[in-house]
């Protein structure tokens, strides 16, 4: 994976976990550090500030993480330490909050129990050498 496709994974993980009740407040403050981050290095440049707010917009994704991917590249992003670091953060707690969000419920109720099993020993005729 590309460094370019880590930040847009983690933009997109970032924005969809701001969209469920169940993200926690340290993803959406990861996600929020990342696009100030991203914000910071672009400058001024509208076309791309566009680009990265469209997430909230509703975009199509497959359209967005192109012209993101794009215009990450363009700024250097790719090669930006902190950005790099963060997009690698934000993705780890996106991890964390997804799999703890997890849970099962098991019921044994109608469970039946397994039937005994013989552990003896087998018996060997024979003389032994």
């Amino acid at each position: 994976m590309s460094t370019v496709d880590v930040i847009t994974t983690a933009l997109a993980a970032g924005a969809g976990a701001g969209m469920t009740d169940t993200a926690s407040a340290a993803v959406k403050d990861a996600y929020t550090g990342l696009k100030d981050l991203l914000k910071r290095r672009l400058g001024g440049d509208r076309a791309v500030l566009q680009a990265l707010e469209a997430d909230q917009e509703g975009a199509e994704p497959g359209v967005w993480l192109t012209q993101i991917g794009d215009a990450l590249t363009a700024i250097g992003a790719d090669r930006d330490e902190h950005i790099i670091a963060a997009a690698y953060r934000l993705l780890e707690l996106s991890d964390l909050a997804r799999s703890s969000a997890v849970s099962y419920h098991v019921d044994v109720r109608e469970a039946k129990p397994s039937p005994p099993r013989s552990f003896e020993t087998p018996r060997v005729s024979g003389v032994l050498a």
